[in-house]
């Protein structure tokens, strides 16, 4: 079945991210636009999902459970997990591996974190902005070992893309699904025999993407979503 989807957005737990990019606001707006499904993937962190995901149902938009994981290399990789609390217990872990040093909310950011009803529940202190002193390579094995998806995010955009960080598409480890940024141009190589994603990476509602990118699964599920992001792309 065809579904259109956003699998890169930011919600107000991200420092960067906009305070109207609660999980409601979210949510509200991938269903005014006519998406099937959507990623909320924070910076290092998925403490906003269990709230999402229960606004996810009343909409009956698949929430796809992920985090942008920013590695030692300071390369951003999302991972994308079979469920909410699953990407809750990764981002946990993730947070022994940030630098030891608190969130300046004035300098980078607030970062909320909301309950079903947009209520502010919490502030996340960790800084979640930074690197995370964890390797590409072993952050894509974590992520795979919990029966998650590592994606590299937007390759071809940014000091944070991996074309642009390292200059290259690494050998280890193999990547089977790619984030290009359609904005700019993409050298071929990096996707051939891997599928691509393009997402808004918005950090504002008005930025969230349109019903353009099409997904081709065999049911509307994030078990679907999985196994066709792990699978090798045939020529």
């Amino acid at each position: 079945m065809d579904l259109f989807a956003d699998l890169h957005i930011h919600s107000c737990l991200s420092p960067c991210g906009d305070n109207d990019m609660t999980p409601g606001n979210i949510l509200g707006m991938a269903k005014v636009k006519g998406l099937d499904a959507v990623a909320i993937s924070d910076h290092n962190s998925a403490r906003n999902l269990p709230a999402a995901q229960i606004i996810a149902e009343a909409y009956d938009v698949l929430l796809v459970p992920a985090i942008e994981i920013t590695t030692s290399e300071e390369v951003h990789m999302l991972g994308y997990f079979p469920d909410v609390q699953t990407a809750v217990d990764f981002g946990e872990m993730l947070k022994a591996h940030l630098p030891p040093r608190k969130n300046k909310p004035g300098l980078f950011g607030e970062q909320r974190i909301m309950n079903e009803d947009d209520e502010i529940i919490g502030e996340e202190d960790a800084l979640l902005i930074g690197a995370t002193d964890l390797p590409l390579k072993e952050c894509a094995s974590l992520v795979r070992a919990v029966g998650g998806v590592p994606v590299p995010a937007h390759i071809n955009r940014g000091a944070n893309g991996l074309l642009i960080n390292l200059g290259m598409m690494p050998k280890e480890p193999e990547f089977t699904t790619v984030e290009v940024w359609r904005h700019l141009p993409c050298q071929p190589e990096p996707m051939e025999g891997r599928h691509v994603l393009h997402s808004s990476d918005a950090h504002y509602l008005e930025d969230i993407s349109e019903p353009e990118f099409v997904l081709h699964l065999k049911e509307k599920s994030v078990a679907a979503l999985l196994d066709w992001m792990r699978t090798p792309r045939t020529i």
